[in-house]
């Protein structure tokens, strides 16, 4: 097979450096790019993993633990995702019931940390879709119309409709806005 004598000029994909490849399909400037990128490559794999592996044991130990009326004050930072300085100034301040049994050995009441970190629920998005402008031309000004009866630039009447949500047609190179909510606007100042 004859050699090509094409030189394709590329960018590594593991440093970065500008180089001529001899074919379409080279990713790598060098032996030790392409072996960099296969160690990197499989500590990912091996990371995802591992990622995994932790985040089913947490799953199988949050359930136990959700079983439990006093728990650890490391049990409700996992449970709860709050910091044990947070838990332990609860405690001191008298809002959260705790029973020393030892030496680390503080256990809370899951029942009252769960009254005072309840979930936020959160409001549905509404379903109705902005409704289109529907106005006549004759019930609208376009921006010059308006720069010029208010003696207001361009640009300032483009920022105010934007400002105050006024809704707005363009047809061709004019943009329309309705007369009565810009008179209401800016009769005002």
């Amino acid at each position: 097979m004859a050699k090509s004598k094409l030189k394709i000029p590329k960018i590594c994909e593991q440093c970065g450096k500008p180089f001529e490849a001899k074919t379409v399909a080279t990713r790598f400037c060098s032996p030790y790019c392409v072996d960099k990128s296969g160690r990197a490559k499989r500590r990912r794999a091996k990371e995802a993993i591992e990622k995994q592996t932790l985040l089913e044991e947490s799953i199988n130990k949050i359930a136990e633990i959700q079983t439990r009326p006093f728990i650890s004050v490391s049990e409700a930072t996992v449970l709860f995702g709050i910091s044990k300085d947070t838990i332990r100034r609860l405690i001191k301040a008298g809002k959260i019931p705790a029973y020393n049994l030892g030496q680390r050995l503080t256990r809370v009441s899951r029942v009252h940390i769960e009254a005072m970190f309840t979930a936020v629920d959160l409001p549905e998005a509404p379903d109705e879709k902005p409704v289109r402008m529907q106005y006549d031309k004759s019930e609208c000004y376009n921006i010059a119309e308006v720069s010029e009866k208010f003696g207001i630039s361009p640009s300032t009447v483009n920022k105010t409709i934007r400002k105050y949500s006024i809704p707005r047609r363009q047809v061709g190179k004019y943009v329309y806005v309705p007369k009565e909510q810009i008179e209401e606007l800016f009769s005002k100042k």
